[in-house]
């Protein structure tokens, strides 16, 4: 067997060991939480197992980049303003509807009911994107449709996780007192299950469940969600499809760059 030219082989050893030490470089960026922003050499080296020469060259590489900074005595490194420049082009390029589109058209072919995704907008939600069903019997609102925050499994799932202080405030202004035990009931639910569901609120007849969506700082950006007539999603199928639209709930925060747990932490009540 004929042996590889030299030039080769060289090459291909390098390329091999640079591909190593882009890796190395990305578990040392990777080993920072929030919960441990700062770390000694010692105790970075026991999270990415590397030799301490290697570490050193390693971080001495990503400070010149600044994207590592060393502090103190004795000294600690910590995630420098560059990676912040490339967390703010990644923000600058995120478009909720593209990040989100696969996940709900996938939702719309899983259940063959209309999936849509809402967002707030001047304190009332709005569709922005909507995967329709193709049931000759169907629910659609359309893209652009809005409504109260107070109104919907879609925006019931938003306000149940909002700044308590401004969930009262929308409340206070834009629901009558008369209304207002059931409406606080609906968004306990929905706090306590992770999600929200609506019996013909919006449409006579429709029934819908939705998810909320939240960002990188953990706030609630959106919902997810499913809607259809009562004649096909009764009580059972809403159950089913609420697990669903949790799901696609946490697949499009985790995509926004959402880092915490689900807001739920319980069955249905």
């Amino acid at each position: 067997m004929a042996k590889k030219p030299k030039a080769e082989t060289q090459d291909a050893e390098q390329g091999a060991s640079g591909v190593r030490a882009v890796d190395r470089a990305i578990a040392i960026l990777q080993c920072f939480t929030p919960d441990q922003p700062a770390m000694s050499v010692i105790e970075i080296q026991k999270r990415v197992g590397l030799s301490r020469p290697t570490l050193y060259r390693l971080l001495q590489t990503l400070s010149q980049r600044d994207l590592i900074q060393a502090e103190g005595d004795p000294q600690r490194f910590r995630l420098s303003h560059g990676v912040m420049k490339l967390s703010h082009v990644w923000l600058k390029g995120l478009e909720i509807v593209a990040v989100a589109r696969p996940i709900v058209e996938g939702l719309r072919e899983a259940t063959g009911e209309t999936a849509a995704l809402f967002r707030e907008q001047d304190d009332r939600g709005i569709c922005i994107l909507e995967c329709e069903s193709r049931h000759v019997l169907s629910i659609s609102r359309g893209v652009g449709h809005s409504l109260s925050l107070t109104q919907g499994s879609s925006c019931k799932a938003m306000l149940a996780f909002m700044d308590p202080a401004r969930q009262a405030a929308l409340i206070s202004a834009t629901v009558p007192s008369t209304e207002r035990a059931r409406i606080e009931e609906a968004l306990t639910f929905a706090r306590h299950n992770g999600y929200a569901t609506s019996h013909s609120e919006i449409f006579a007849g429709a029934a819908a469940v939705s998810a909320p969506c939240f960002d990188h700082r953990g706030n609630v950006v959106g919902s997810v969600g499913l809607y259809g007539p009562t004649a096909r999603i009764d009580e059972q199928k809403l159950l089913e499809y609420s697990g669903l639209v949790r799901e696609a709930g946490r697949q499009i925060s985790v995509l926004l760059g959402f880092q915490g747990t689900e807001p739920a932490v319980a069955g249905p009540v």
